[in-house]
């Protein structure tokens, strides 16, 4: 159980030696122009000169009219008043400018925390399965809300708890079949120890069918890589492709886009709009032109210009599975012919608000082409996440991606850790207690 435990935060950093110098520096600056402005020397020589300046003005009528007593008193008073004005207008103004230029990069170099990439996976996660969590909680409390003795109408209260829960028919069969094993090997009989063993037992199945799965995505280290994405209207799966693509083109690739479901205007345009926002090129034909047309322009692109991702979009018409299956398969000849071991993924992009659905479309594109992996969108919007153990226990096909939010960056990969400690949480909290 040790993949529950949880990152700690980093510790805030504290300001530097160097920077506590540097302050101080400045503030003994500061008090030296503050005592060289105080000095008498800077106060008296404007003083001197209006005196001088207003004695010129007032001898000049004392040469023409012999009265010496009465300028002599207007001097006295003109004299007092300039002395006054000059020596208080800078005591006032200078120390306030002087403190708001030492106190200002005090404020500005606080420390920040530092949330590490890590952390903020491990937050997504816990959000996005938020309502799937809440959905096995309710289901264990409805299935011992009237528990009564192990019986078998309790297995099949079991069986159909199970099954809301969207974790498949198959796999609802199979944990209530090896439950009724483990109790009588455990001899359970009282609600805690039944509880305790079903718990058990529902991530013992999802990690042993993890245990050969390759969630990775098979990205080339020579060369370009190249994914065709496939999946009913409606999935999510323009938006996903917009996703991946922005993740690559911040990790320095250079990304293309082909917009090769060409049966829907609508797809071509949003496809487009998604590559204006991660920023990336998208080749893309008039609606209704032959998409196998659009996958050879991306393939010629890719090669001349040296990109390291090209994401191919395609139609997704389920009703028509003969013609659908023949146009992947044209697709798949004109990749090949310049890169023999491409595509190297086919991702299968399902709705994860649609439970069994999403599974009934998986399977029938599993049996239309080659599937390698699954996108799972909108997982964060509902509370069928245990259909994940019906994708790994019926389907064997691997979870690759998982949608967690509506942001360009909420596109994340399948961390089968992440997934168990967000799904099964509240869970295991009852089992330790």
């Amino acid at each position: 159980m040790g993949f529950f435990d949880k990152i700690k935060k980093a510790v805030l950093g504290e300001k530097s030696e160097e920077e506590k110098e540097l302050l101080s520096t400045e503030e003994t600056e500061v008090e030296e122009s503050a005592e060289e402005t105080d000095s008498p020397e800077a106060v008296e020589m404007p003083a001197t000169t209006e005196e001088e300046a207003k004695e010129e003005i007032i001898e000049e009528p004392q040469e023409e009219v012999v009265i010496a007593p009465e300028p002599n008193i207007e001097e006295a008073v003109v004299e007092e008043v300039v002395e006054e004005v000059v020596v208080e207008t800078p005591v006032i103004e200078e120390p306030v400018i002087k403190e708001v230029k030492v106190e200002t990069p005090v404020v500005e170099k606080k420390p920040e925390p530092v949330v590490t990439p890590k952390e903020e996976t491990i937050e997504k996660y816990d959000k996005g399965l938020e309502k799937s969590r809440r959905t096995f909680g309710q289901f264990m409390n409805d299935l011992f809300s009237n528990f009564r003795v192990v019986d078998d109408e309790f297995f099949e209260e079991l069986e159909e708890a199970l099954i809301s829960a969207d974790v498949g028919f198959e796999t609802a069969l199979r944990i209530s079949d090896e439950l009724q094993e483990e109790v009588k090997l455990k001899n359970a009989k009282k609600q805690s120890d039944v509880q305790n063993t079903i718990i058990e037992k529902l991530v013992e199945i999802y990690e042993s069918e993890g245990v050969e799965e390759n969630n990775e995505l098979n990205i080339q280290k020579d060369g370009p890589t190249i994914i065709l994405f496939v999946g009913v209207n409606g999935v999510g799966k323009t938006t996903s492709i917009g996703k991946l693509a922005y993740r690559y083109k911040q990790q320095g690739k250079k990304v293309l886009l082909a917009a090769a479901d060409t049966f829907r205007a609508g797809a071509i345009d949003q496809l487009a709009v998604w590559g204006k926002r991660a920023e990336v090129d998208v080749v893309k034909h008039s609606a209704g032109s032959d998409p196998a047309a659009v996958v050879f322009d991306a393939v010629e692109k890719t090669k001349k210009e040296n990109y390291d991702i090209l994401l191919v979009d395609t139609a997704g018409r389920l009703q028509n599975k003969v013609h659908l299956m023949k146009e992947l398969e044209k697709m798949k000849r004109v990749i090949e012919r310049e890169y023999p071991s491409a595509p190297h993924e086919v991702l299968l992009v399902v709705d994860a608000t649609t439970g069994q659905n999403a599974m009934t479309q998986a399977k029938e594109f599993k049996d239309t082409t080659d599937v390698t992996g699954i996108v799972l969108s909108k997982l964060d919007g509902t509370a069928k996440g245990g259909m994940v153990l019906a994708i790994r226990n019926e389907l064997h096909l691997p979870v690759k991606l998982v949608g967690l939010g509506e942001k360009i960056t909420d596109l994340e990969d399948f961390e089968p850790n992440q997934f168990v400690y967000g799904l099964f949480k509240d869970l295991m909290a009852m089992y330790e207690n």
